[in-house]
């Protein structure tokens, strides 16, 4: 019965495309994920992903995906077996500590939602972290889901930092095959390597079937990576909104990137030498989107840009001098 198992599994993955190895078929995917009994998902609908691990520039995915989690209606559908895809030892859970004991624990979860838009149009959200392990049987585990519910639309989103100004619309790079999201959002196109992603080889797996699929790089401020820039999540909405229709409540998120960029500005208009870098960012950006012979956002001709280094010290500066200042006014 084993043998005839497997014999079908091998069957069904070389019917879609799909090359296994005999110890590739004999870890079925399914075992991955849990189902929530009684949960109906419509079959047809769009799927919409965004997992955090190795690059979160401006913490726009988690920023992205806990918003809809928290202000949309939700409903699990499946649940996967972090105790097989983690390394907790790389990303420790968090335990809340009171006193003398151990008040709470926040277990990693990685899950699939279904999910209404503002309109009351249903998704399915995959949300979570990036699995350190086991990426192809993750995937296989994935498309099973997509066959399972005849997904029929797959986008994602991930961010990176770039040498670009706050002060200018966040861009994005565009991968998949949906041309028109391409020719239409797709303000850097690169020719490189770079590491890659489980939700990359997620895409490349959906490709390869002739689903339509996106995947949406933020090109996040680099001396904003390591903020929560809320500005970034809304981006992040915006091009789920565009591959997709759905409509996303995003009122709240831009009120707080208006008071964020707020601080920013204040700090850059207060500070000569970091209104001169932000400056040269704002140049070779608008030279960059002009169509002049920069090669990219990254660099000018002299391949020079201030670092993230030299802008976070800048910042630095300024707030210490702000402290200082602040801590030696006479108080009444």
């Amino acid at each position: 019965m084993f043998a005839l198992g497997m014999v079908g599994r091998c069957a069904r993955a070389a019917a879609r495309g799909i090359r296994l190895t005999s110890i590739e078929a004999m870890r079925d995917p399914r075992e991955l994920y849990e189902l929530v009994a009684g949960v109906e998902v419509p079959r047809g609908l769009p799927l919409v992903a965004g997992l955090t691990g190795f690059a979160d520039s401006g913490a726009a995915v988690s920023q992205f995906t806990s918003y809809l989690v928290d202000t949309l209606d939700t409903e699990l559908v499946a649940e996967f077996d972090a105790d097989v895809l983690l390394d907790y030892r790389a990303r420790r859970p968090v335990i809340t500590f009171d006193q003398d004991h151990i008040s709470d624990y926040e277990p990693p979860r990685l899950r699939l939602h279904l999910a209404s838009d503002e309109l009351g149009r249903r998704f399915l959200l995959l949300t979570g972290f990036e699995p350190d392990f086991q990426w192809e049987r993750f995937v296989r585990a994935v498309l099973d889901l997509v066959d399972r519910f005849g997904v029929e639309t797959a986008t994602w989103v991930h961010a990176i930092p770039m040498p670009v100004p706050h002060t200018r619309p966040m861009g994005v790079t565009v991968s998949g095959n949906r041309e028109d999201l391409v020719e239409s959002m797709s303000v850097w196109r690169p020719h490189t390597q770079a590491p890659g992603n489980a939700l990359h080889l997620l895409e490349y797996r959906l490709r390869e079937r002739g689903m339509p699929i996106a995947g949406f790089v933020l090109l996040v401020p680099h001396y904003l990576a390591d903020t929560e820039y809320p500005l970034a999540a809304v981006s992040a909405l915006e091009c789920i909104s565009a591959a997709t229709g759905l409509i996303f409540p995003t009122d709240a998120l831009r009120e707080q990137g208006r008071e964020f960029v707020g601080r920013i500005d204040e700090q850059v208009g207060e500070n000569g030498e970091l209104a001169k870098l932000v400056g040269s960012l704002e140049e070779r950006h608008d030279a960059y989107m002009e169509g002049t012979t920069l090669r990219s956002p990254l660099t000018d001709e002299a391949g020079e840009v201030p670092s993230a280094d030299d802008i976070a010290a800048e910042l630095e500066k300024f707030l210490a001098f702000r402290r200082t200042r602040d801590d030696d006014t006479p108080r009444g």
